[in-house]
């Protein structure tokens, strides 16, 4: 079944989020779907209370919030907040690129509509040879771009756009997820980049509560999702 992959113009835009509304509003329609994040740095298996992505990604899914399961969709598991090729060397470890690309092959081949959720934003080092954008090229699975609210993101939001373009990995949609602090109305912003970008803006409030994607407006009805 087909798949998208989720990126951002940065770390805590809305990843997670945009990922587990479409996670779960794809299990509404009675479709099987897998979510995954390959691929998490600041996992602190010494802080249970604290909820990571890969359990935010887990809920939406309806699977069991437990170590077996976080395993199945984030097998690459870092402590450290860092970049993915710093929070590995910290462990003495790496992430093993075709590995890595093979895994997501794998589930993006199954009968699931897989949704990948990336690492920080495409330019993100996943070793020192590898970016997250070579990662998504190697998938060749439509990308969506995950944007904020927040003072600078026109600039950030077209300048991630245009670079995925140059690599010929144009995102299919841009979602912006509203920030905590944001200079005009979300609506002024997508329009802005609405009128600079090729491919539709959509925007996602802010949302609340333990399962937030509950509350979330249908993403997957509109231009370019899916």
């Amino acid at each position: 079944m087909a798949g998208l992959f989720i990126t951002a113009t940065g770390t805590a835009i809305g990843k997670t989020l945009v990922t587990s509304i479409l996670a779960s509003q794809v299990r509404e329609k009675g479709l099987p779907v897998r979510a995954l994040k390959p691929v998490i740095s600041g996992f602190d298996d010494d802080a249970p209370d604290a909820e990571s992505d890969t359990d935010c990604l887990l809920k939406a899914q309806g699977l069991p919030v437990d170590d077996q399961h976080r395993a199945m969709i984030s097998p690459w598991r870092f402590k450290l907040p860092l970049s993915p090729d710093m929070a590995a060397a910290k462990e003495g470890r790496r992430i093993p690129f075709d590995t890595l690309v093979e895994f997501c092959q794998d589930a993006l081949a199954s009968p699931d509509f897989t949704l990948i959720e990336g690492v920080g934003g495409p330019f993100v080092p996943l070793d020192q040879d590898y970016l997250v954008a070579d990662w998504m090229k190697a998938l060749s699975c439509p990308a969506i771009l995950v944007a904020g609210s927040y003072l600078g993101t026109i600039s950030h939001t077209i300048a991630n756009f245009e670079a995925l373009d140059a690599r010929a990995i144009p995102p299919r949609a841009v979602i912006i997820s509203q920030s905590e602090d944001e200079p005009v109305s979300l609506f002024e912003t997508r329009d802005a980049l609405a009128a600079r970008l090729p491919c539709p803006v959509h925007v996602v409030p802010r949302l609340s509560g333990p399962r937030p994607w509950r509350h979330a407006p249908d993403l997957l009805s509109l231009p370019g999702i899916i």
